[in-house]
Parts: C-alpha cells; structure tokens; sequence
C-alpha cells in the first residue's frame, strides 16, 4: 500500500555561516540540511509555551503544599505573637529616644 507524505514547501534564510555550518553538519550525519531543520522546527514546537510552563511551575508548588503544609500556629497565639513583637520594638524605640 502506498502512503502519501505530503509536506508544505517553505524557504528560509540563512547567512553564509550557518548554512556552511548546517552542511557540514548534515553531511557528518549522513542527511539532509532539509531533515536537520525540519527537525529543529519539530524539537522548537514541541516545548511548552512560557505560559503552559509558569501554569504547570505553579501547579507543582502547590500540589508541594498540599503534600507538606505550613505549620502555622492558631490566630489566638499569632496576634500574642505580633503584639509580643510590638511591644519589644516599642521599648526599644523608647530605649534610644531616652538615650
């Protein structure tokens, strides 16, 4: 059975250095200058976005949360906790105001 591969024809520019370089690095590989870009194209279009990225960088950070959440104390001995801290940061203020 006969399958048609069926490609679009396209034209790119390259500048003399990266054409004598994709040459010889087609021909060190046995192929095409055609095969390698095609190639490259494929490898460029198969990562992620920057958006699908930073999305599933976020997804990560919080399924890492959820496995491992912050031991926060109850809001009773977070306010004594401020007001602890308040308290010192006032007398140090009064300390060197009197100083």
């Amino acid at each position: 059975m006969y399958a048609a591969y069926i490609m679009k024809r396209t034209q790119i520019y390259l500048d003399v250095g990266q054409d004598r370089r994709l040459a010889a690095r087609a021909l060190s590989a046995g192929t095409t200058k055609s095969t390698l870009i095609r190639e490259a194209v494929e490898a460029y279009l198969s990562m992620p976005d920057a958006e699908e990225a930073r999305l599933a960088d976020f997804r990560s950070a919080l399924d890492a949360l959820e496995r491992a959440p912050l031991d926060l104390p109850d809001g009773g001995t977070y306010v004594a906790e401020l007001r602890a801290g308040d308290h010192e940061r006032d007398a140090a203020l009064e300390r060197r105001r009197r100083g």
